[in-house]
């Protein structure tokens, strides 16, 4: 038992410094030519899947934090205010703090605890092996791909022939993942797939949450430091949704899989029953 403290008590800190690192370093965004991906919510996932929704929240507070700092005191984009307490103070007034505080916090945290009852519910949909779930789930996999690789061919290319090959390149992709996931990962199926759901899962947590935050807090505001006319901040936000939101997900579904894979080898997936006692 105290082995297995230390142990997590490591591993905490591994993943709170692969945080910060990530944070204050370009190694935490991943370029892909039309989008820089940002990667700094998978150490919070793996370490919510690793060391349980306690834990994850934990990393998630810290994965807010250093937005926090960053937005702060380097406001890179005149949209910082809105991760950042202080400056929203100065932009709309006292009520900016709470805002920004919900916007900067509140997602990264539920990125570290949502994912965990993700991998759970998929792995006991696949418990036993259901052929039916199995199918149903990595077809939904393959065609959140099909979108994503659609998506950054389109804004590649972005002239008239974008659309179509994009379409094409993402169905041929999406079945190949399909038939990857069904065919030549089956004996690690429920697990790989587990794991692949967890990551997406964190990463449209974090976008979805602050987004949807963003139009709900900061409608106005947003707009004009867009330069955009108040109703045109949905269409702002479901373009960055459309695109960042499913390029980042599918980039932390795959790697929170082939990470997760090769952690599992050394421990196991954190049990809800421990979990349980643990926060008891």
């Amino acid at each position: 038992m105290k082995n297995e403290k230390t142990y997590e008590l490591v591993l905490t800190a591994l993943f709170t410094a692969i945080i910060v690192i990530m944070a204050f370093t370009p190694l935490g965004y991943i370029p892909l030519v039309v989008i820089n991906a940002t990667i700094i919510h998978i150490p919070v996932i793996l370490g919510a899947l690793f060391l349980g929704p306690k834990k994850g929240a934990f990393l998630g507070f810290v994965f807010g934090l250093t937005s926090f700092i960053n937005n702060t005191f380097k406001a890179a984009t005149a949209s910082a205010f809105v991760f950042s307490p202080v400056l929203a103070a100065n932009v709309i007034g006292v009520s900016g703090i709470f805002k920004s505080l919900y916007i900067c916090f509140v997602p990264r945290i539920l990125v570290g605890v949502i994912p965990y009852f993700v991998y759970i519910l998929i792995r006991n949909l696949l418990k036993g092996n259901q052929k039916v779930w199995r199918i149903v789930l990595n077809a939904f996999l393959s065609v959140v791909f099909l979108f994503s690789v659609r998506a950054f061919v389109n804004n590649l290319m972005q002239n008239g022939e974008g659309n179509s090959v994009g379409t094409i390149a993402g169905i041929l992709d999406g079945i190949l993942l399909f038939l990857l996931l069904t065919l030549v990962l089956r004996k690690k199926a429920a697990v790989s797939t587990a794991l692949a759901y967890a990551g997406m899962a964190g990463a449209f947590t974090n976008t979805l949450f602050v987004m949807s935050g963003i139009y709900v807090l900061y409608k106005d505001a947003y707009a004009q430091v867009l330069g955009v006319a108040g109703d045109a901040v949905i269409d702002v936000i479901m373009g960055i949704v459309s695109f960042n939101g499913i390029v980042e997900a599918t980039v932390a579904a795959i790697l929170v899989a082939g990470v997760g894979l090769a952690l599992i080898q050394v421990k196991p997936v954190k049990e809800w029953n421990k979990v349980k006692k643990t926060v008891h």
